[in-house]
């Protein structure tokens, strides 16, 4: 942990969302030094019980999506926990929230309503699609926009019908947009003085993602050509078999190339017009990754990463994600941290990458409990103890009780 403080000490941020999009956007803002503070329903997010766990609200995605934040529990269904959260908000900087359009109207959790209290308040609603479009307000999950952005179809590519990519990618990158469009308002607000409101739509963003390439022919008007990154289309850009493994092998330049051709004996293929240039290589595709797929057959792993690593060639041996944990260069970037929780026993999590020489990211604290942090968060916004209690019995506020551990 960095004894500076991050880039964000001193902004307070409410995340209201839930699973794994708006948390991880929450995080990442956590990481670089803000005061997270998550305000989560009665029955609290839904990744707590997913996953592996030692104790019933602390699953194993949970912890991953939730660390640097504190937790308090608010019934938004009485009318008292909006008055509760419209006090937290005016003495915030950031909200950050999931619920739909709506359902957040209706329950005082619009722009509109929050800004009359806090106008320098930067809102930020992710949601599936754009509330100015034909789809606005339809429910969105990793798995539906992968099928709409396009994302599923390009699969077929490689598995013959479409396939939801094997990890919550859509979440991620949206959660990355959505902590950098809060810091770009927060950025706008230094100069200004005023808050914003900010639309995090999940499909135009992997739309948008997945056509920086894939646009292709398209990018013209009329077309030159057909969409689609050619090299991914055919379907040969892939992690081929060695004696013992496999391996993604990508050399890009000529110069790449040259030294694979000298590397498998066969230099005269240098001169050859079909791999000469890379237009050349683009249109002979299928013949110049058969000899990539063939040479790669006769060498182990091992073998072509030293060798190709010599030679300063793009590859890498294909891990398991179990090849990670121990990985030589995670290790000397002390990539892996391991942490004490208080309830949990032992954690592991990924450092958050981002390099900052003089405010680094930091964990500061582990993911909380449901609830755990109820009555320090309000006694920090001037609530009073007796007001306080009154909330917690009246179920408007809820604080965490021990001995939820499993059985």
């Amino acid at each position: 942990m960095s004894a500076k403080p991050g880039p964000l000490h001193g902004i307070k941020v409410l995340d209201l969302a839930s699973v794994i999009m708006g948390p991880v956007a929450a995080q990442h803002l956590g990481d670089m030094g803000a005061d997270v503070i998550k305000v989560e329903s009665t029955d609290g997010d839904l990744t707590r019980a997913i996953g592996p766990r030692h104790s019933s609200d602390m699953g194993a995605v949970f912890l991953t999506c939730n660390r640097n934040k504190r937790s308090i529990v608010l019934d938004m269904k009485q009318a008292q926990a909006r008055d509760v959260l419209y006090r937290l908000a005016a003495g915030s900087d950031v909200l950050i929230h999931s619920v739909r359009t709506a359902a957040a109207q209706k329950i005082g959790l619009s722009y509109d309503a929050l800004s009359r209290v806090n106008p320098a308040l930067v809102y930020c609603h992710v949601k599936g699609y754009s509330d100015e479009g034909a789809y606005a307000g339809q429910p969105a999950f990793d798995d539906i926009i992968q099928a709409a952005s396009g994302m599923a179809m390009l699969q077929t590519v490689v598995a013959g019908e479409p396939r939801y990519f094997p990890s919550s990618i859509v979440d991620k990158i949206c959660a990355m947009h959505a902590a950098y469009a809060v810091m770009l308002a927060l950025f706008h607000r230094e100069r200004t003085g005023r808050g914003q409101e900010i639309e995090l739509p999940m499909f135009e963003t992997l739309t948008a993602f997945n056509f920086t390439e894939h646009l292709w022919g398209a990018a013209f008007e009329p077309p030159l050509g057909p969409m689609g990154y050619q090299s991914v289309r055919k379907g040969v850009r892939k992690p081929y078999p060695t004696k013992d493994g496999y391996l993604a092998f990508l050399p890009y330049s000529d110069l790449h190339w040259h030294k694979f051709f000298r590397l498998i004996g066969r230099p005269e293929l240098i001169d050859d017009p079909r791999f000469k240039t890379f237009d050349a290589r683009m249109i002979a595709y299928e013949e110049v990754f058969d000899l990539v797929k063939d040479s790669l057959r006769e060498r182990t792993t091992a073998e072509w990463v030293a060798l190709f690593g010599d030679q300063d060639i793009p590859m890498s041996a294909v891990n398991e994600l179990e090849d990670l944990l121990e990985h030589p260069h995670l290790r000397s970037v002390n990539f892996w941290k391991t942490m004490p929780h208080p309830t949990e026993g032992l954690l592991r999590m990924s450092a958050n990458p981002i390099g900052l020489s003089d405010s680094p990211a930091a964990i500061r604290r582990l993911a909380p409990h449901l609830g755990e942090h109820t009555r320090e968060v309000l006694r920090e916004f001037d609530f009073a103890d007796d007001e306080v209690d009154r909330l917690i019995h009246n179920g408007c506020a809820q604080q965490y009780q021990a001995a939820r551990d499993l059985q």
